[in-house]
């Protein structure tokens, strides 16, 4: 006989829902317990506090995108096509309402959460994603589909054009339907061997 999900993972889908919709500052233990159907004194039971609930959110959400990444980046050819289904599964990862992304998006896990023990748990999780780049970037070098260039600091730059670019894709009326392909080609283009 199947069973539905627990109460805690339902405050937790409840809680990642909101700080999606609304930022960390506007989403409460009481529209959380609401939009859950569950009782508010679980969420100090399963959570402790907010901040503890949105680290373990925010964790969830870098959890599921550090798995995805590592399935679909299985069997790729080459570096260069590495990095380039790295971008288009982060692009579609954050787009998926069910992926509860915009947690990450509307609220930074770097600037919202309060303790340096926090910020370094999350820090510790999201450095997978640079990882896994890395590893890509890396291979590319390698067997010569990336010109030659150095891993971390190339990792580093081609991040930063996914984060902004969801973020502006996600969060300004600029763009179009193009958009995060055309990102993808101009990352490929910088990085292709020539």
């Amino acid at each position: 006989m199947a069973t539905g999900p627990t109460k805690k993972e339902l405050l937790l889908k409840a809680a990642k829902e909101l700080f999606s919709e609304h930022g960390y500052s506007e989403t409460t233990f009481k529209k959380i317990s609401e939009r859950a159907g569950v009782a508010l004194g679980l969420l100090t039971h399963h959570f402790g506090n907010k901040e503890k609930l949105f680290l373990t959110a925010g964790l969830d959400v870098v959890h599921e995108l550090v798995q995805t990444m590592r399935t679909n980046l299985q069997g790729v050819p080459n570096g260069l096509e590495a990095v380039r289904l790295f971008a288009k599964t982060y692009f579609d990862f954050a787009r998926n309402p069910r992926q509860d992304f915009m947690v990450l998006v509307r609220c930074s896990p770097f600037s919202d959460l309060k303790t340096v023990e926090d910020k370094d748990v999350m820090i510790r999780n999201f450095s997978e994603l640079y990882d896994i780049l890395e590893e890509c970037v890396e291979r590319g070098v390698h067997d010569g589909s990336i010109r030659s260039l150095d891993p971390h600091k190339t990792s580093v730059v081609v991040f930063c054009n996914l984060v902004g670019g969801i973020r502006h894709g996600l969060l300004t009326p600029y763009g179009d339907e193009g958009l995060f392909d055309d990102i993808v080609e101009f990352v490929i283009y910088g990085l292709k061997a020539r």
